[in-house]
């Protein structure tokens, strides 16, 4: 469902500088159907493997920060939503794997350090993990910019971190070993242009590049506030303002939602 066609229009410039212009209504019905059962398949298998931990790195200030970091290196808006899920499916795993070793010993590198001691670390190569998984993301984008070292690491430098190249490469390895390779998820980015592509294709007076403009600012606006979003109408469905501890997990089970 790559239907990206970049070209230089105003048009396209006063929506983003970063944003090419789309050519929707540009596959086939059957096409778009089978796309459509592909990604309802992949989003029920998982909601079905969602680790309870879902959301903890989908905090505000930490999702505007990744933003920001793109929109620095001059990225796509779809780089930074890929990178975002890259990040927080990555730090539960790694953070999962290094507590278990912890508990077991099982792990050489880590049996001598304790919990705490790696809590420094990981926070410590933060910021490193958080450059990996948008480079990482970037390269996934391959139709745009590409993030390289040299690039990622003046950024770091300009934030005050101190990192040498031979880092960069350990750190982006470390997430693509600890994601098993499997890097290439749909993000909200990809599920807002599948509906609008649905959108046009049912109706084709429907001013599907206009929709995509403001959609893009209504997704961005929901994925900072999805915390809040969610809390307020998880207290609209249950009419109550104090929701307890097993209706927040219930809806969490049926929406697929972090628990607020």
């Amino acid at each position: 469902m790559n239907k990206v066609v970049v070209v230089n229009t105003e048009e396209s410039q006063s929506c983003s500088k970063n944003t090419p212009e789309l050519s929707f209504s540009a596959v086939t019905p059957e096409m778009l159907e089978e796309f459509l059962v592909d990604v309802a398949k992949e989003n029920e298998n998982n909601l079905l493997n969602l680790s309870q931990h879902a959301g903890c790195f989908k905090k505000t200030t930490l999702i505007e920060f990744v933003f920001l970091l793109c929109e620095q290196l001059g990225l796509h808006q779809v780089t930074g939503y890929q990178a975002v899920e890259l990040l927080e499916r990555f730090m539960i795993r790694y953070i999962e794997k290094l507590y278990s070793s912890t508990c077991t010993g099982s792990d050489k590198s880590t049996e001598k350090l304790g919990w705490e001691q790696l809590q420094d670390i990981i926070q410590e190569h933060f910021v490193l993990r958080i450059m990996s998984c948008v480079q990482i993301a970037s390269k996934i984008s391959f139709h745009y910019q590409i993030v390289n070292i040299s690039m990622a690491l003046k950024v770091l430098q300009s934030l005050g971190c101190s990192y040498k190249k031979e880092d960069f490469l350990e750190s982006e390895l470390l997430v693509l070993e600890t994601l098993n390779f499997q890097v290439n998820v749909p993000s909200p980015f990809t599920h807002t242009e599948v509906l609008l592509e649905v959108m046009g294709y049912n109706d084709p007076s429907v001013p599907i590049k206009y929709l995509h403009c403001i959609s893009l600012k209504v997704l961005k606006f929901v994925y900072l506030m999805r915390n809040t979003i969610y809390e307020n109408l998880l207290k609209i469905a249950i009419e109550n303002s104090t929701p307890s501890e097993l209706q927040r997990q219930g809806a969490m089970e049926q929406t697929g939602s972090m628990p607020l």
